[in-house]
């Protein structure tokens, strides 16, 4: 590239001499000229001209980053598009294989001894996660293109809606759960937005406390109006997460060491950014080995 721009530049200067060259050496009258200019002309002329290079120079070079920009825009929207349709074809693939897996299952789980009827549930677990696993990755999918019915969504009974089903949860029994919701002196703008998959979002990042933290543990649901954002916070006393997983957490099917014993997919942080990012949002996470974790939401409010 800056090989063009010097071939660019000198360009001018190459034809100027190739053209006196070929008057000096062709025999043609070369009579001597004079052009009498005033200083102030001459430097007008000087930086006029040197004006006009420079532009030219720099109109050259931003088109030539945004052409490197735009070709960037296409490799990710192609990139993305690519994840998509092969998500879209493994789920369709492994749907139906699943189906019958968990039929011929309940056909055989009757009429034998102890032991086989174990290993029967074991493999009826593992099928029921392999098809909750499908259907998380179709969701991601679909969310990344399909495009969302944005409403005001008033944050404040949404979040009350969602501790009240994080309260009903099984893991719940023997935690501290807490939700801070301001009131006063006015509760939490609208946020536009799909109002069935912001819950899913919180709903997500409370379960996934519950999972991961012990009885006795508090776990906490905050949320606060930030300029132009409402920020959404999920706060825990678990066991927290190790300084080398930190960086993955939110890729699809990224599980650390920590997390591989406790049942799931490996897609909720992830299904959880895709949300957000829909709703033009931030994540961030900040974690404690064995003090807890923290899981901050920013959506915009306009």
């Amino acid at each position: 590239m800056k090989l063009k721009m010097w071939l660019g530049g000198a360009l001018p200067l190459l034809v100027g001499l190739l053209l006196a060259v070929l008057v000096t050496q062709s025999g043609l009258p070369n009579p001597v000229l004079y052009l009498r200019i005033s200083l102030s002309t001459a430097v007008l002329l000087t930086t006029l001209l040197l004006a006009l290079l420079l532009t030219g120079v720099l109109w050259w070079h931003f088109r030539q980053q945004a052409q490197l920009a735009q070709q960037k825009a296409d490799l990710r929207a192609a990139t993305a598009e690519d994840r998509r349709r092969f998500l879209q074809r493994l789920d369709h693939e492994l749907k139906n294989p699943l189906m019958a897996m968990r039929a011929g299952l309940a056909n055989v789980s009757n009429g034998h001894d102890e032991a086989t009827r174990q290993a029967l549930d074991s493999i009826e677990a593992q099928t029921v996660r392999l098809s909750q696993l499908t259907a998380d990755l179709r969701k991601i999918a679909e969310l990344e293109t399909r495009p969302l019915e944005l409403t005001p969504v008033e944050m404040g009974p949404l979040l009350a809606e969602v501790f009240e089903l994080a309260q009903d949860h099984p893991g719940s029994e023997g935690r501290k759960l807490t939700l801070t919701v301001p009131q006063a002196p006015w509760p939490l703008p609208p946020v536009p937005g799909d109002r069935d998959l912001l819950f899913l979002a919180i709903y997500n990042l409370l379960e996934n406390a519950l999972k991961y933290t012990a009885v006795t543990d508090a776990i906490e649901l905050r949320a606060r109006e930030d300029g132009r954002f409402v920020t959404i916070e999920v706060a825990d006393t678990g066991p927290g997460i190790a300084t080398d997983d930190q960086p993955y957490v939110w890729e699809e099917l990224y599980r650390g060491k920590a997390a591989r014993s406790v049942p799931g997919s490996g897609l909720g942080l992830a299904l959880v950014k895709a949300i957000v990012a829909r709703h033009g949002g931030q994540v961030a996470l900040s974690s404690r080995p064995g003090q807890g974790s923290l899981v901050v939401l920013r959506l915009p409010t306009s």
